[in-house]
């Protein structure tokens, strides 16, 4: 009995190991027959990067007539040649070391206004502008983007570069103007560039070197720039404290002046004070005297006399010179009175 059930378990897996295999067989079958059918039909398949943009030309068909390919498998006829053009933005470099596509030295020197030269590495991004990819495939005859990276923009970076660069003395390009340099330089590329369906996102000068001749020499002038400016800022401290020692100045004057006037105004309400004092003790003075005059009647005035006479005559000179003592005549009148 249990052998009887392996077997027919056995035989129901190879029924459907059988059926699995029909199927998978007509699938292929059915690809080859598709695949088959294409390439009769004159038809093949182009894969297209993502970021990426294909251009067709059909030299049966008049060439380029604006038809693209988007990213993706694309199919297309054994007559149509299919060209790709980045439009995501793209990462290249000039420089003197190993990096990123710069696989060798492609630093490339730049002339000075004041004729020196300077060695120096630039990094860029671009990329093509998706509604000029038929103009851009026909100005370059059908090149493909990294053809015309290595044989049009890396080129005219150089010499454009060095147009921008020669308006600039050496002592700015590795002074206060590095970065003037470098905006001027990514304003006249990006105007360049877009005449031929070439958009630059971003340049920039990464490394600038001279010889040492120079470097000494513009160390010099940077020094020179340093202390002038230090010279300056000094002049400038100087000036602010001179105008806030003047104001202060000015701010204690004018406090002194108005202390001095309130001093002025007390010593003069004082003053009046002590005037009208005065005057206010000899107007009573006065009133008491007069009130005192008038009481002064004649028997008074002879009773104070009286009252303060100390009982001895005066002595007066005669017409001889000679003194008379008004006492002893007093004395002899009353004698002789008294007999």
């Amino acid at each position: 009995m249990v052998l009887k059930m392996q077997w027919k378990i056995k035989k129901m897996k190879t029924k459907r190991i059988k059926k699995m295999s029909k199927k998978r067989t007509g699938g292929i079958i059915a690809g080859a027959v598709i695949v088959g059918g294409l390439a009769l039909g004159g038809l093949n398949t182009v894969k297209i990067d993502p970021g990426y943009i294909g251009i067709i030309y059909d030299a049966t068909h008049g060439g380029v007539n604006g038809e693209t390919m988007k990213e993706g498998w694309n199919f297309k006829t054994p007559t149509q040649k299919v060209t790709e053009y980045s439009i995501a933005l793209e990462q290249s470099y000039l420089t003197k070391d190993d990096k990123g596509d710069s696989d060798k030295d492609e630093s490339f020197n730049i002339p000075t206004s004041d004729g020196k030269s300077i060695n120096v590495d630039v990094e860029f991004s671009y990329r093509f502008d998706e509604d000029r990819i038929t103009e851009i495939f026909k100005t370059f005859k059908g090149k493909s983007g990294e053809s015309i990276k290595n044989t049009f923009i890396k080129p005219k970076i150089i010499a454009w570069s060095q147009e921008v660069s020669a308006k600039y003395p050496v002592t700015d390009v590795f002074g206060d103007k590095r970065q003037e340099l470098n905006q001027a330089l990514d304003d006249y590329l990006k105007a360049k560039f877009d005449k031929y369906g070439i958009i630059i996102d971003t340049v920039n000068f990464t490394r600038i070197e001279t010889d040492e001749e120079t470097t000494a020499a513009i160390q010099k002038k940077v020094t020179a720039q340093q202390d002038q400016e230090l010279a300056t800022i000094e002049a400038k401290t100087a000036k602010i404290n001179a105008e806030k020692e003047k104001e202060v100045a000015l701010i204690t004057a004018e406090q002194n002046k108005e202390t001095a006037q309130i001093n002025a105004e007390q010593a003069k309400i004082k003053a009046e004070g002590q005037a009208e004092a005065t005057k206010i003790a000899a107007e009573a003075e006065a009133e008491a005297n007069k009130k005192i005059a008038e009481s002064l009647t004649p028997e008074l005035i002879e009773k104070i006399k009286m009252e303060r006479w100390n009982g001895e005559l005066p002595m007066v000179s005669g017409s001889s010179g000679t003194i008379i003592n008004m006492t002893d005549d007093a004395n002899e009148t009353t004698v002789e009175e008294e007999k």
